[in-house]
């Protein structure tokens, strides 16, 4: 979904989505600036994935992202990661918060450094909209040669 707002044209999302990179490609395609993503991960998924989905969708796109983050013990089985994030389109996170409770975290959406990111990388210009293809030959082979 795409709104308006005061910091820009926002693309939003929930948790899941942003394993999906084609979602933010079309928020991107249609003119977001500042990628939503709020999220429920779980711990061991959010140390092994958080940060890197985050900084790979803000870089891939060229947004901020800003992803809340629920944080805490829930149940027996059910712990969230936290680390609410914001991530600039460089790819650098700006602001985060940690796991231990909940926070707020702050940071400047400067949409003059997201243009001026996009002006000396311009991949959206690049971008085949008909897509890439590749033809794969793969020979019946046995792998010892």
């Amino acid at each position: 979904a795409l709104a308006d707002s005061p910091v820009g044209r926002l693309g939003i999302s929930t948790c899941y989505d942003m394993r999906f990179p084609e979602l933010y490609g079309a928020l991107r395609s249609a003119g977001a600036q500042v990628m939503l993503a709020p999220s429920a991960f779980t711990v061991k998924t959010g140390y092994a994935h958080w940060e890197v989905l985050l900084r790979a969708r803000a870089i891939e796109t060229q947004c901020y992202v800003i992803a809340a983050a629920q944080v805490g013990r829930h149940n027996e089985k059910r712990e969230t990661y936290g680390h609410a994030m914001v991530v600039d389109p460089w790819g650098t996170v700006v602001a985060q918060c940690s796991e231990a409770s909940p926070a707020l975290a702050l940071a400047d959406i400067d949409l003059d450094y997201l243009e001026a990111v996009r002006a000396r990388m311009p991949v959206a210009s690049h971008k085949r909209p008909e897509g890439v293809l590749a033809r794969v030959s793969v020979a019946e082979a046995p792998l010892d040669g």
